[in-house]
């Protein structure tokens, strides 16, 4: 591959009713983007904005400073989970560019890219992780894991 040529990685969606999804995504480059309250905030918004336009409940979540974790709920049976990230992701990554361009232009080298096409990013490429949660041991499971998280990073005392 060239330079400007970057493969991709792919993660297969199960758009399956009854089904909650475990979805991971992270940062460009692993970047601590989301240590920033206002990059929270923004990211909150688009969560739940796109929970009320693409019908998903959000039952567990965390921000680590790197990366997202979500566990969310489809309200119907016909949906995109792809749709719900794409939503998040996009709103979150332009007003983290609008606020750069306009109040910390130096602050855009952190999410340079280096490719004319694409200048800047906020997220890491790729689908992320997503896992179809079926079961009710499961389900008990990963709020655990993802309310637990912070607090094995030593960034919080108690979930």
């Amino acid at each position: 591959m060239g330079a400007q040529q970057v493969r991709r990685k792919t993660c297969k969606r199960y758009n399956l009713p009854g089904h909650a999804h475990e979805v991971t995504f992270s940062c460009f480059k692993r970047r601590p983007f989301l240590s920033r309250e206002r990059t929270c905030v923004f990211l909150a918004q688009a969560i739940e904005r796109a929970g009320a336009m693409h019908r998903f409940a959000l039952w567990a979540y965390v921000f680590m400073p790197e990366h997202v974790h979500l566990l969310l709920w489809p309200e119907e049976e016909n949906y995109s989970i792809s749709k719900f990230l794409q939503s998040t992701k996009q709103s979150v990554s332009r007003k983290a560019l609008d606020y750069l361009r306009k109040e910390n232009p130096d602050g855009l080298k952190h999410l340079a890219t280096g490719w004319k096409d694409r200048p800047y990013q906020f997220w890491m490429d790729g689908g992320g992780y997503d896992r179809n949660i079926t079961d009710r041991e499961t389900l008990i499971r990963v709020v655990d894991y993802i309310h637990r998280n912070p607090v094995r990073r030593g960034l919080v005392g108690t979930p």
